[in-house]
């Protein structure tokens, strides 16, 4: 997966389309990823007993990786992600590098 935890996004789709956020959980066995603020839903919880209160709460629910970019932290512009192999002493790295300024994100 090429978006990391604490990445910056835009979404691309949806209802909340044009919104930007934090990643903070990433689901990558079913490519989903969870952003505080962004996707939120509306519970309606009944009471379980006399003494409790009913309740509507918001819940967040993932979005589907197709339906963000990744903002590019130098540039600032809506980016798709490159990799690039550097050579060091201690052997090569693979680096995460934005497609548009061509510098490592």
């Amino acid at each position: 997966m090429k978006l990391i935890k604490g990445d910056e996004v835009k979404i691309v789709k949806g209802k909340d389309k044009g919104k930007k956020g934090k990643i903070e959980k990433i689901f990558s066995k079913k490519d989903l990823i969870l952003i505080p603020g962004i996707n939120e839903y509306k519970r309606h919880i009944k009471a379980r007993t006399q003494n409790e209160k009913s309740q509507i709460i918001t819940i967040t629910k993932p979005l589907h990786t197709e339906n963000v970019a990744l903002l590019c932290p130098k540039c600032k512009k809506q980016t798709r992600v490159g990799y690039k192999i550097e050579s060091s002493k201690g052997g090569d790295k693979k680096v995460r590098i934005c497609r548009k300024c061509n510098k490592e994100i």
